[in-house]
C-alpha cells in the first residue's frame, strides 16, 4: 500500500476556484422492487472543477461506483435516478435523451472500469478498438484516427505503440491493460474521469505508474477525474480532496491531508485506525464493529450509529447532514457538538 503520512503530507492544495465543471445536486439513486423503491445513493452533492482528481472511498456497499455509474448515464432497470440534478460543463445531462446523453458519453465524461480485460473486447485488436472510439467521438477519421491511437498508446506509456496497436487485449501485462483503458477514456477528449477502482488489480509498482499517469493527465490536459477506491493511500497519493460514503451518503468531504490528519467523522477515523503502520507492533489491527447496513434497514437517525463509539440520543432520531459550504465538512452530530475527539 502506498504511504499516507508524507503522501497527504505532499498532496497539493485544491485547484483555485472557478466554475465547476461537475456540479451533483441531492443525487438519489433507488432499486425498484416488488416491495417498493430502497434508496442506493441518497441525498448527495459535490462538485468537482477542471483539474482536480476528487477520490471517493468507504466500504463496499457504500454507493461509491453507483455513484459514479450514474454519473455516467450507465444506470439501468430496475435501478433509476429518482431525485437531484448532475450537471457538467454548465448542462444538465441527468434528463437526457438516451441518444443525447451517448453523445455526452466517451465525448465529455469517460469511465475507466475496475477489470482492464473484461472492458476491453477480447476478439478485436487494440488499434480497431481504439481508432473506432476515436471516430466515434472526435473529427478523427482513417490514418487521422490512427495516428491519434498511437499518439495516446505513447502518452500512457506503452512501449512501441504502432506494432502493440496489431495486439488483442490478452496479449497485454495487467499494467499495460489499465494503461489501454485508460488510452480509450481519454480518446473521445473528455473534460471528466470516472476511474472505478482503476489500480486494484495491479501491484504497488504498477499503482504508483498509474497514479503518475492521472496526476500528469490532469496538469496537463485540464482533465477532472473522480478516484473510486478502497485505499486511503491511493487516495492521498493522488487526490486533492476525498469524499467518504457510507450507506449511500457522503459522511465527510474535504481536503485530503484534512481528512486523514484530522478526520471529523467517527466512521473516518474507524478507516484511518484500521490501517497499519509501518513499524508499528500490535496484537490486534483495530477495526469498525459491526457491518455496513443493508440498504433496505437503514437505521433511522445517523446510518453509522449502531456501529459508532461516540454516539448520542440525538444520533439515533435525528440525521445529521452535510452542510453546504467549503472546505473540510462532516455530518456528524458528536463532531458538530465537540464530543468526539
Amino acid at each position: 500500500m502506498l504511504p499516507l503520512v508524507t503522501s497527504a503530507a505532499s498532496a497539493s492544495a485544491a485547484p483555485e476556484r472557478a466554475a465547476p465543471l461537475v456540479e451533483v445536486k441531492g443525487l438519489q439513486v433507488a432499486l425498484n422492487t416488488e416491495s417498493g423503491a430502497i434508496p442506493v445513493v441518497r441525498d448527495v452533492s459535490f462538485e468537482i472543477m477542471p483539474g482536480e482528481i476528487l477520490g471517493v472511498v468507504g466500504e463496499s456497499g457504500a454507493g461509491k461506483s453507483m455513484m459514479g455509474t450514474a454519473l455516467t448515464g450507465l444506470i439501468d432497470p430496475p435501478l433509476a435516478i429518482v431525485g437531484g440534478e448532475i450537471h457538467c460543463n454548465g448542462r444538465r445531462i441527468d434528463n437526457l435523451p438516451p441518444e443525447d446523453l451517448r453523445k455526452v458519453r466517451g465525448a465529455e465524461i469517460a469511465t475507466i472500469f475496475q477489470d482492464p480485460l473484461t472492458s476491453l473486447n477480447p476478439v478485436f485488436t487494440i488499434g480497431r478498438q481504439l481508432v473506432e472510439t476515436i471516430e466515434e467521438h472526435t473529427e478523427l477519421k482513417g490514418q487521422a484516427a490512427r495516428q491519434e491511437a498511437i499518439s495516446l498508446m505513447a502518452q500512457v506509456g506503452i512501449p512501441a505503440p504502432e506494432a502493440r496497436l496489431a495486439n488483442y487485449p490478452h496479449e497485454f501485462s495487467g499494467g499495460m491493460r489499465q494503461r489501454v483503458v485508460i488510452a480509450l477514456a481519454l480518446a473521445g477528449r473528455p473534460r471528466l474521469i470516472v476511474a472505478d477502482e482503476p489500480t486494484t488489480a495491479l501491484d504497488v509498482s504498477i499503482q504508483g505508474q498509474i497514479i503518475a499517469l492521472l496526476r500528469d493527465l490532469c496538469q496537463r490536459k485540464g482533465t477532472a477525474v473522480m478516484l473510486i477506491t478502497h485505499d486511503m493511500g491511493v487516495i492521498a497519493e493522488a487526490a486533492q480532496r476525498v469524499a467518504v460514503m457510507y450507506a449511500g451518503r457522503i459522511v465527510e468531504i474535504g481536503p485530503v491531508r484534512d481528512v486523514i490528519l484530522t478526520p471529523r467523522h467517527p466512521y473516518t477515523r474507524g478507516l484511518m485506525g484500521s490501517i497499519p503502520e509501518v513499524g508499528r507492533r500490535l496484537r490486534r489491527l483495530p477495526q469498525i464493529a459491526g457491518a455496513m447496513p443493508r440498504l433496505d434497514a437503514i437505521p433511522r437517525g445517523c446510518a453509522f450509529s449502531p456501529r459508532c463509539p461516540d454516539v448520542m440520543d440525538i444520533c439515533r432520531q435525528e440525521r445529521p447532514e452535510l452542510k453546504p459550504s467549503a472546505g473540510h465538512r462532516a455530518a456528524c452530530w458528536a463532531t458538530e457538538r465537540g464530543v468526539a475527539a
